[in-house]
Order: C-alpha cells, then structure tokens, then sequence
C-alpha cells in the first residue's frame, strides 16, 4: 500500500469524481441508451463509515443518471453535482456550503475536467490510471485502478490518521 505523504489530520472533506474515478473508466449502455456504472462495495462501506465520523463527502461528475443520484445518497453523501460542465463551481459551491477552505479537503479525479480544481486543494489524488496530465500533478497515486477501490483508499488511510478507521460503530452498515 502507498501512503499518502500529507498531514491527513487536516482533512475534513472529499470530493471524487465518478467516471474513472468511483466506476471504471468505461460505461456499459442499458439498451434504453442511459450509460451504468459498475461501483466498488469497498469503496461504499469506506463512504457511510466517513459519512458517520464527519467526512463531508461530494461527488463532481459531468455525467448524469439517476443512479448516481441514488447510490451516493444512500451512502449519505450531501453534496451530489451532476451534469458538471464547469467543475470548479460546483467545488466552489461545496467550499460555501460546507464552509471548508481548499487545505482541508482532498479532491480524487482522473482527467482534463478534474485539474483546475486538483490545483487547487490542499491534497489531489488520482487513480494510477488517470490521464498523464493528471497524474503530473496529483499529489497522491493511488495504486488502485478507477473503480477498482480508489475511495477506499483514500479514505481508509485518511480514517487511520484521524484515529476513526476500526471503531465500535465500524462493524456494521
């Protein structure tokens, strides 16, 4: 495993993109023409354990189905942006909402729509499958493929620092 070389303790939000990032980085079409997305288990059991130990978790996504909608929900994400077209300001607004500052938060993304805002957090990450130009500036490789457990990654190692990975409330969902 790859440790991220980061104060983690810092860390109070997330923001993940989807495509490449939370689901591979290619979509089966439902005959109907609407994309699916395959997602992790890991990745969702690290998510709601976040989500109840005060991670404020989003997700930015160019793409749009009611899916992600209710997959995030149920993990209890707040912040959901879809049909992103500018990335940055639905960050901007997850920044006004949460009242975060761009040092607390970690923003995991895998292409060219991702890397205004990984300029801007105090830590970027990416899969090890990301874009080139991603991984010249993510702060933090995962060496997890796109949905094959980024998030997990990424969240366990954050929870371990933050001394809130293996509590009593983490044995269940």
């Amino acid at each position: 495993m790859r440790i991220i070389n980061f104060d983690l303790t810092k860390i109070k939000g997330i923001v993940f993109d989807v495509d490449g990032v939370l689901s591979p980085d290619f979509i089966p079409l439902h005959p109907s023409g609407e994309p699916m997305r395959y997602v992790n288990t890991k990745d969702g059991y690290a998510m709601q354990l976040a989500v109840k130990k005060g991670l404020q978790l989003a997700i930015i996504t160019g793409g749009y189905t009611e899916a992600i909608r209710i997959r995030f929900e149920t993990l209890g994400f707040q912040h959901i942006y879809m049909r992103s077209k500018v990335k940055m300001i639905d960050f901007d607004d997850f920044l006004k909402k949460t009242g975060l500052h761009t040092d607390e938060v970690i923003y995991v993304g895998d292409d060219i729509p991702d890397y205004e805002i990984m300029q801007r957090v105090g830590l970027s990450a990416c899969p090890c499958d990301a874009a080139p130009e991603i991984k010249a500036i993510a702060h933090y490789i995962s060496p997890k493929r796109g949905g094959e457990g980024v998030g997990r990654d990424i969240i366990e190692q954050v929870m371990k620092i933050q001394g809130t990975w293996m509590q009593d409330d983490a044995f269940g969902w």
